[in-house]
This record gives C-alpha cells, sequence and structure tokens, in this order.
C-alpha cells in the first residue's frame, strides 16, 4: 500500500519565458537568463535565509506544473534525440514523470531588499512553483569525471545569430538574453525546414526566425 505524499510550494520564480518554446534546455547554459524567486507570505522569513549569501549557486526544486498527467509512461523521447528515439523515464530529464518534479542549478546574485532570490542561469517558465531550495557544494555536487550518456550527442552545437535587414533586438540585458537563447538553437532536433518561420515569446517580445544549416536569422522583433 503506497504512503500518502505531500508537498507544497514554497515560492513561485519569475522568469522572461512566458511561453516553454525557447527556455533553455538546461540550467547554466544561457548565463543572461535571470530568475526572481518570490516567497510565499508563510515562508518570507529573513531567517530562513540566514547564511545563504555565502552560497554562490543554489539548487532549485521545482514543480513541472504544465507537465501534470495521470499514469505512467516508461519511455520518453528527448528533443535532442530528434524526438523519434525512446529512452527510459529515469534516464532522462523529461519533465513527463511520475512525479513531475525538476532540479535546476542557478548562480545566486544577490538577496533583494524583499528577501527575494535574484539568480542567474535559469531554465524555468515564469510562474514556475518552486517546492525546495538547497545550496550547490562543489566538493559534492560537482563531479568533473562524469558521462552525460546520450546526452552529451550534440554538447557543443551552437547557431551563428543574424538579423535581416532593418531588424533589431532590444538593447541591453533583454537583448543579450535574446541572442543567447536563439545561440541554443530552441527548434526540436527533428524539425530542420529552413522555409519554416518560428516564433518564440521572451523578454516582453515575440522573435520570428529561420534557421538554414548553422545560420539563424532573426526576420522580425515587435513587443508583446
Amino acid at each position: 500500500m503506497e504512503e500518502g505524499f505531500f508537498c507544497r510550494p514554497i515560492a513561485h520564480i519569475e522568469t522572461d519565458f512566458p511561453e516553454k518554446f525557447g527556455i533553455p534546455r538546461q540550467s547554466g547554459r544561457v548565463e543572461e537568463a535571470m530568475g526572481r524567486v518570490v516567497f510565499l507570505p508563510a515562508y518570507r522569513n529573513p531567517d530562513a535565509l540566514r547564511g545563504i549569501e555565502g552560497f554562490t549557486h543554489l539548487w532549485l526544486i521545482f514543480d513541472f506544473s504544465q507537465a501534470h498527467r495521470e499514469g505512467f509512461t516508461p519511455t520518453v523521447r528527448p528533443p535532442r534525440l530528434g524526438g523519434n528515439r525512446h529512452v527510459g523515464v529515469f534516464a532522462s530529464r523529461s519533465p513527463y514523470r511520475p512525479n513531475p518534479i525538476g532540479l535546476s542549478s542557478v548562480r545566486l546574485v544577490r538577496v533583494e531588499e524583499d528577501g527575494s532570490l535574484l539568480c542567474a542561469g535559469v531554465d524555468l517558465l515564469n510562474g514556475t512553483p518552486i517546492l525546495d531550495i538547497k545550496p550547490y557544494l562543489p566538493f559534492s555536487d560537482s563531479h568533473p569525471d562524469a558521462t552525460a550518456g546520450y546526452a552529451a550527442e550534440g554538447e557543443g552545437h551552437a547557431l551563428h545569430v543574424l538579423l535581416a535587414e532593418g531588424v533589431a533586438l532590444p538593447c541591453g540585458r533583454r537583448g543579450e538574453l535574446i541572442r543567447a537563447c536563439l545561440r541554443e538553437d530552441p527548434r526540436p532536433s527533428y524539425q530542420d525546414d529552413p522555409a519554416r518561420v518560428y516564433t518564440m515569446a521572451i523578454a516582453g517580445v515575440e522573435v520570428a526566425f529561420t534557421v538554414a544549416g548553422n545560420t539563424l536569422t532573426v526576420t522580425s522583433v515587435n513587443e508583446k
């Protein structure tokens, strides 16, 4: 007989990603991706953060809130493998799991005056519920000799980002974030149609682009 399990959100995170498409596939890949962890009133206690500023990185344990589903599927098809190769769900970081719990390693930029946490290198949808926060310990959490299995395929893949004539990205951090996310190639690996126009909502704008070979061309940028 299964015992009951109870887990409540303690916070949510505010990010520049209103949609799943375009979010970096792993934390830390896009340093420009910032997020602010905002605690729920019951956990907005300074004592709960005592000592946290001594850690450069944190683990965010979160709820894949857009991936809740009934039933158990033992295999998934990772987009980086073209979407047509099955691997075991426990050999993946797919959001479609028996318990839709995710884990992200982010850099702690600072503790804000209101007690929220500004973090860099996030890979989370805006509004994602945070279930817990733990400090990252480099002497135990880092394994330089570890292997990444199939996930290492295409690890160094990056696109060359160009802007079509008359198109400009927003200035400052927003533009840097958009360019960095585009460089990571947000498309599923099985999509390779140079005539297709993709759209991505990010940082308050909608970006349209095409991809031919290793070159991504931004065709329009519109404020939302």
